[in-house]
């Protein structure tokens, strides 16, 4: 579980393609402190397991799937990405319950400069537009953000986030242009609802949660 307060900014210095996945090589001597083999980071808020490190870079492997619905499948050589080590218990959670299992991609629609923010529009296709709300919390290259205006037009769904100066020289959204891809994480509480509603009337969810479905499900045998 990650927070979305990014801790550094990254560099991506080697990509390792095969058949169905790639591995690659990201330079964050600040996300390698302390770090174990196995351990989680997020990567532009895709959540990635350590396979190798040494003292300022780390190695990961992305599966085929996750090349698919990321940003990642224009990993290169030189790329910027946001770093975020797995929070741990007890921390302060400064951005919001962030999982790293990102639903896709947004593109920047635009971009609108202020004296001192910049507000930026993503569309939202179909299946996302349900699950982020106004003044909602979403994940874009895993920083947490709060969402500041939605809408639809005769284009489709759209939403805005307002980033402050520490945002845009912190982040890699500072760097995003009009036609950019991002990778889009909508909160979990609304994912689980979206997922309850779906549910037709002839089927029921557990009267408590606190229960398990099933003897099997607490049996210890």
């Amino acid at each position: 579980m990650f927070t979305g307060i990014i801790e550094e900014l990254g560099r991506i210095t080697a990509v390792e393609h095969t058949a169905d996945a790639a591995r690659i090589t990201v330079h964050g001597p600040l996300a390698v402190e302390g770090v174990r083999h196995g351990d989680s980071i997020s990567v532009s808020g895709v959540c990635l397991t350590v396979v190798d490190f040494d003292d300022t870079a780390f190695t990961a492997d992305v599966m085929a799937q996750t090349l698919t619905m990321s940003t990642l499948d224009a990993a290169r050589d030189g790329l910027a990405v946001n770093l975020e080590r797995a929070a741990k218990v007890g921390d302060r959670i400064g951005g919001h319950i962030v999982q790293g299992h990102i639903d896709g991609t947004a593109r920047v629609l635009e971009i609108r400069p202020g004296e001192a923010w910049r507000v930026i529009r993503f569309a939202l296709d179909a299946a996302h537009a349900p699950l982020v709300v106004d003044k909602g919390s979403v994940a874009l290259d895993g920083v947490s953000l709060t969402v500041s205006a939605v809408g639809d037009d005769l284009d489709g769904s759209w939403f805005e986030v307002s980033l402050i100066p520490e945002t845009l020289a912190a982040t890699t959204l500072g760097e995003r242009a009009v036609g950019d891809l991002v990778n889009l994480e909508t909160d979990i509480i609304a994912r689980q609802v979206a997922r309850m509603l779906r549910f037709d009337a002839h089927r029921t969810l557990p009267t408590s949660l606190a229960e398990p479905v099933g003897a099997e499900a607490g049996s210890l045998a």
